[in-house]
C-alpha cells in the first residue's frame, strides 16, 4: 500500500480507474491504518464532489434488476454520461463471503468505457448497504462520474437504508408473480420516487399494466415522502429496452422539482448528518465489545443466559455498566 493520501487523491481526480478501484479498496478495508488514510482522501476529495445524480435500485427477487441496470446505464452512456454502479452483494452469514459477481452479470456495461461497476459485499449491515457505501460513492463522484447507481439486494422494511444516501428511490417490480401487492412492504412504498414495474413485453404487456394500476392505487393512500413529489409507477422492458428514456426523463423531472424548492440541499444535508449518526453508532459499537472488560465477561454472561441462570436484560446491564467502571474497580468481578 502506498503511504501517501495525495497518491490516490490525484489518481481519482484524473479519472485513473485503476486508483480509483484502489482507493476503494482502502475505503473497504477494516484495518485501522486504511481507514485513517481512507477518511483523509475522503476529507480532501469532498470538494469535488456533489454534482452526480445519486439513484439507488431495489427490487423484488426475479424482477431483472441485473438487466435493468445495465439496460439502463448503457441508455445513459450513450447520452454522454458516466456512470458508477455500485452492486450490493449478500454477504454470507456464516463466512462473510460473497458471490461478487455482478461483472458478469452486465458484461455489456462491464466493458463500457463510461460506465464503472463496483460489487461490494453488504458485510451483514442494514438493508444490504455496504458499510462504506457512502464513501465509496464519493469517491466515484470526485473521479468524474455523473450519476451513481446503487443496487441493493432484495425488497425489505431495512432496504430504506439506500433511501438515505441516494437523491432517487427506484424499485423496481415484475407482473404476473401473484399478489404484487404482497411482493412489496409498506416500508419500501413510503420512500419509493417511482415503481417500475419490468418484463412489460410480449404476453406479460397486460399484467403489466394491471399491476401499474394496482400499485397506483396503492400510492394513493399513502402521503408522499416529499411534499414536491408525488411518486409514479411506470412500465418497461429492461431486454427490449423499450420505455428507459421516460423513466430517465422522469428522474430528471423529480430533480428540477427538488432543486426548484431547494428540497434537494436540505435533503442532502440530512443524509450528510445521518451517515456521520450511524458512523458514530458504529464506532460506539465497535468500541463496546472490544472494551477489555466485555470481552472478559461477555462469555460466561452469555453462556449463563443459555443456562436461563440470568435474564438477558440483567445481563446487558451488567455488561453496561463496565463502560462506568471506576479507575482501580476489579474489572473481573461482576457488579452486584
Amino acid at each position: 500500500m502506498h503511504k501517501d493520501p495525495d497518491y490516490y487523491i490525484q489518481g481519482v481526480l484524473d479519472a485513473n480507474r485503476l486508483m480509483l478501484s484502489r482507493t476503494i479498496t482502502l475505503i473497504e478495508s477494516s484495518l485501522p491504518s486504511h481507514q485513517e488514510m481512507a477518511g483523509t482522501i475522503i476529507e480532501k476529495l469532498l470538494p469535488y464532489t456533489g454534482k452526480a445524480i445519486r439513484l439507488g435500485i431495489t427490487g423484488v427477487p426475479g424482477a431483472g434488476k441485473s438487466t435493468f441496470i445495465e439496460s439502463f446505464g448503457t441508455l445513459l452512456t450513450d447520452l454522454g454520461h458516466r456512470v458508477a454502479v455500485l452492486a450490493i452483494d449478500p454477504s454470507s452469514a456464516r463466512s462473510g463471503g460473497s458471490v461478487l459477481g455482478d461483472k458478469t452479470r452486465m458484461l455489456e456495461l462491464s466493458v463500457n468505457d463510461n460506465a464503472f461497476i463496483r460489487p461490494s459485499p453488504s458485510g451483514g449491515t442494514l438493508g444490504g448497504v455496504a458499510r462504506k457505501t457512502r464513501e465509496t460513492m464519493l469517491a466515484c463522484e470526485a473521479a468524474g462520474f455523473d450519476v451513481i447507481i446503487i443496487e441493493t439486494v432484495g425488497v425489505g422494511q431495512s432496504e430504506t437504508a439506500v433511501a438515505s444516501m441516494v437523491d432517487f428511490f427506484l424499485v423496481l417490480m415484475i407482473a404476473g408473480a401473484g399478489d404484487e401487492l404482497q411482493g412489496i412492504k409498506k416500508g419500501i412504498l413510503e420512500v419509493a420516487d417511482t415503481i417500475v414495474i419490468n418484463k412489460a413485453d410480449g404476453d406479460n404487456v397486460t399484467r403489466a399494466e394491471r399491476a401499474r394500476r394496482e400499485y397506483e392505487g396503492a400510492l394513493h393512500i399513502l402521503t408522499p415522502g416529499s411534499a414536491n413529489w408525488s411518486p409514479l409507477v411506470l412500465t418497461c422492458s429492461a431486454l427490449k429496452k423499450s420505455g428507459l428514456a421516460e423513466i430517465w426523463e422522469t428522474v430528471n423531472q423529480h430533480r428540477t422539482a427538488l432543486q426548484a424548492a431547494g428540497e434537494l440541499d436540505s435533503k442532502r444535508k440530512k443524509q450528510a448528518l445521518d451517515w456521520m449518526y450511524f458512523l458514530l453508532e458504529e464506532g460506539l459499537k465497535t468500541w463496546f465489545f472490544t472494551h477489555p472488560d466485555i470481552e472478559a465477561n461477555l462469555p460466561k454472561l452469555t453462556a449463563a443466559i443459555a443456562l436461563q441462570e440470568i435474564s438477558p436484560t440483567s445481563a446487558a446491564r451488567q455488561l453496561l455498566r463496565y463502560l462506568n467502571k471506576k479507575d482501580g474497580e476489579n474489572s473481573a468481578s461482576q457488579p452486584k
